[in-house]
């Protein structure tokens, strides 16, 4: 590992910047914290992303790495310890001036802090969380902070990010412990999925806390995030929603990301992707979240041992639909909530106009078309008063060739019959967590 060490302050951004690209578990903040006067910048609600926020605005953060000197060797890693690339740290006060003066200058709301694990893992996290204590005890920033908590790190060390973050992640990496075996051999499932418990609990406690003292400190008010890797080894769509789903109980996440596997090594345990890395079927996952933790789906509704992946050429909404023709037509005009949440076509704003709108009248395919019904999807699973739009005919094949585009039909047939890997349980350990051994 060649390390340089008389590198510009601008040259390590270059390089740092550039190694952090393939972290994508940064997103809109969820914590609403205005400045108090006696410092610069706050944190709103709207997001702190490399997106458009709900009010319209383009935002964005400083997303770097604090290093790329990695003990680990993951296999899928582009700083991965056997690997020949130039390797380089910030201090702490470089990152922090770095940040403030980025901030100044209104290029950034707020800092997105990820690292590799220089030394050890509780090295490592010391400087990080030295970087944003300059920030805020120094400089005053009062914006928006996401940092990675490092895996192996000690609860004492996790405690004081938490303090001083809106939003920390533990990179969960792959979605079964055999594939974090193969691949990631440095790290386990304990080191990461302790600090996720001691960051849920953590949170219980400051809520209680701040109910009794409103001026207490606040631990990770945005929440905790994690990523997973996807296409770099076996696991059926139905394991990955059944691991993040999961997450969601189990941990209290606010959001699971999912990272199509980019081959940037060569290694013969990573998978040849011909095609280029998966990103179709990362989309259709990231969809599939949205109804899991949105539309009151559940993993094993969406998918089974049987049906374990997702048809690419349908979102997952109506990949259920169409094999589950058993619950439609739905009639507008009488259906609660819940059920009109599954139908294609119609998200959480359509469902709730629909309700507020049928109190005055009965609704027709022109009424659901200004509320803002998508019809070329809805309109095989719906009645207005008893009628449908036009005759159809309730059967699979038929409303997935007359949905799809005609250039995608010849792709048909489109459900993935193979699964290779066997369902594995992510937290066998859990209760040796919890106990705190």
């Amino acid at each position: 590992m060649v390390i340089q060490e008389s590198l510009s302050i601008m040259e390590k951004l270059e390089i740092l910047s550039d190694a952090a690209k393939y972290d994508v578990a940064c997103t809109s903040s969820g914590v609403d914290r205005k400045g108090d006067g006696k410092g610069i910048g706050n944190s709103i609600h709207a997001g702190i992303c490399h997106s458009f926020a709900g009010d319209g605005r383009c935002i964005s953060l400083l997303k770097v790495l604090y290093t790329n000197e990695c003990v680990f060797d993951c296999k899928y890693c582009v700083n991965r310890a056997s690997n020949d690339v130039v390797r380089t740290s910030f201090t702490p006060e470089e990152i922090s001036r770095l940040t403030i003066e980025f901030y100044r200058r209104n290029y950034i709301e707020g800092l997105f802090l990820s690292s590799g694990v220089k030394g050890s893992p509780d090295e490592t996290m010391e400087e990080m969380i030295r970087a944003v204590e300059l920030l805020r005890e120094q400089y005053h920033f009062q914006g928006y902070i996401h940092m990675k908590a490092i895996p192996g790190a000690s609860p004492e060390l996790i405690e004081r990010a938490g303090f001083l973050a809106d939003r920390m992640s533990v990179n969960l990496e792959l979605p079964t412990a055999e594939g974090l075996k193969r691949l990631a051999p440095n790290k386990s499932r304990r080191t990461i999925l302790k600090p996720m418990k001691q960051i849920q609990v953590r949170q219980i406690e400051n809520r209680q806390e701040l109910a009794l003292y409103r001026h207490a400190p606040s631990f990770v008010p945005a929440g905790q995030s994690t990523q997973m890797i996807i296409g770099a080894t076996g696991e059926s769509d139905y394991q990955i929603v059944s691991v993040a789903e999961s997450l969601y109980k189990q941990f209290s996440l606010k959001r699971v990301f999912y990272s199509a596997f980019v081959a940037v090594n060569h290694d013969s345990e990573l998978p040849m992707l011909p095609q280029g890395p998966p990103l179709l079927r990362e989309h259709r996952l990231y969809q599939a979240d949205w109804l899991l933790r949105f539309y009151g789906f559940q993993a094993d509704e969406l998918l089974s041992e049987k049906h374990p992946n997702f048809n690419l050429l349908l979102d997952p909404k109506c990949d259920w639909a169409v094999s589950h023709l058993e619950f439609f037509p739905v009639e507008i005009n009488s259906a609660d909530y819940r059920t009109l949440l599954r139908v294609p076509g119609i998200g959480e704003k359509s469902a709730s106009r629909i309700i507020g709108a049928r109190r005055y009248h009965s609704l027709d395919f022109p009424d659901l078309r200004k509320i803002g019904v998508v019809l070329k999807r809805a309109l095989y699973f719906i009645t207005c008063s008893g009628h449908m739009m036009y005759p159809t005919k309730l059967d699979e094949d038929y409303i997935i060739r007359n949905m799809l585009d005609p250039r995608e039909k010849e792709h048909l047939p489109v459900h993935p019959s193979e699964i290779t890997y066997r369902q594995l349980t992510l937290f066998d350990d859990m209760d040796a967590i919890q106990a705190g051994s």
